[in-house]
């Protein structure tokens, strides 16, 4: 007997169909099933330890652990809730799973999330406290910033030491801890710990060299012979950064010294009639003048060690012009002689010259 063709297709859409719907069904109960297990904390004698449950009840959890308890909150008959947090007292009992301990050499400290989980608050905080492992201290919610990192977590540590313990955290002298390691822990109290390290880090820094210009009739007029060329120097600065949760926040210059000390250039420049000396004048010095933007009015300058009120004579050896000055601040520091005023210095060569060549008399 030959079966239709048709009825053929037909038998395999019935189990095509079968097996659509099986596979749906186990998915279905599989997401049903994720859905519906609940994470509870279980602080087993001051051992906390993650469980997945379907227990409907405190007590059903325990007894799907295997747990003989004799004190515990909340009380057995309460729901489960994801994420709640459930303290045992085993009375004594012992050869129970448990997780290892949270703070090694501190019995019975522990820290778990749920401070912000309101039937967690409801059960844990006030008055409920536990004898025996868990001790006799009574659990408050503690707002926690870690690294930048806020959260909230049950705790029956005493102080912010025991608390920070607890959570793997050892500050040393130079971290940040805010209140202070020794203080009393109580509810709502927010606790905020910053990893601070600091590096050090070396900088080096070029030196330009200075030029030195000494004039001489021996030379033709304006002629430029170098003496001796020059090279830069090296200065290295160490400066210390700190660095708080990763991020610099600072930095400050702890040393610097000099590693290679500049070479000056010393060049002769040719003046065929120099100028003479004043009769009169006690001193005099050639070099660059500069000028800057000098505190007050007149025509004053800065020099490096010529005493404060000197009268000093500045006289342009490219043109022959002079302006006087009298000293009401010191510097420049850098090879150059004296600091005219931007009013001085307009009195013998143009401002965006910059530097010009001159002799002081004084």
């Amino acid at each position: 007997m030959t079966v239709r063709a048709t009825r053929v297709r037909r038998l395999r859409i019935r189990k095509a169909i079968r097996r659509t719907t099986y596979a749906a069904a186990l998915v279905a109960a599989g997401t049903l099933y994720l859905a519906v297990q609940k994470h509870v904390t279980l602080v087993v004698e001051g051992r906390p330890h993650v469980v997945r449950t379907l227990g409907g009840s405190v007590e059903q959890i325990l007894h799907s652990e295997g747990i003989p308890w004799t004190q515990v909150a909340p009380p057995p008959g309460t729901p489960v809730v994801d994420g709640m947090t459930v303290l045992v007292d085993l009375g004594g009992s012992a050869g129970l799973p448990v997780a290892p301990k949270a703070v090694p050499g501190e019995e019975g400290v522990w820290v778990v999330a749920g401070a912000s989980d309101p039937l967690a608050r409801a059960e844990f905080l006030g008055d409920s406290t536990f004898a025996g492992g868990v001790g006799s201290s009574r659990v408050v919610p503690v707002g926690v910033v870690v690294t930048g990192k806020e959260r909230d977590v049950l705790t029956n540590a005493r102080t912010v030491r025991e608390l920070l313990s607890a959570m793997g955290i050892q500050p040393d002298d130079d971290d940040h801890v805010s209140p202070p390691p020794s203080t009393q822990l109580r509810s709502g109290v927010e606790v905020r710990f910053e990893r601070v390290r600091f590096h050090f880090r070396k900088v080096r820094i070029h030196i330009p060299f200075t030029t030195s210009t000494e004039y001489t009739g021996e030379l033709p007029s304006g002629e430029v012979r170098i003496v001796r060329d020059g090279s830069p120097g090296i200065v290295v600065r160490v400066y210390r950064a700190r660095v708080v949760d990763g991020e610099r926040v600072g930095r400050v210059l702890v040393s610097r010294h000099v590693a290679i000390a500049p070479v000056s250039r010393h060049r002769l420049v040719g003046r065929a009639q120099p100028e003479p000396v004043a009769e009169g004048d006690v001193g005099h010095q050639v070099g660059e003048a500069s000028w800057y933007h000098a505190p007050g009015d007149g025509m004053t300058a800065a020099h490096p060690w010529l005493p404060f009120g000197t009268v000093v004579k500045v006289t342009n050896l490219d043109n022959g012009t002079t302006v006087t000055v009298r000293i009401n601040d010191r510097g420049p520091f850098g090879g150059r002689i004296i600091d005219l005023n931007e009013e001085a210095f307009a009195q013998i060569a143009p401002l965006g010259q910059g530097v010009a060549d001159v002799r002081l008399s004084w």
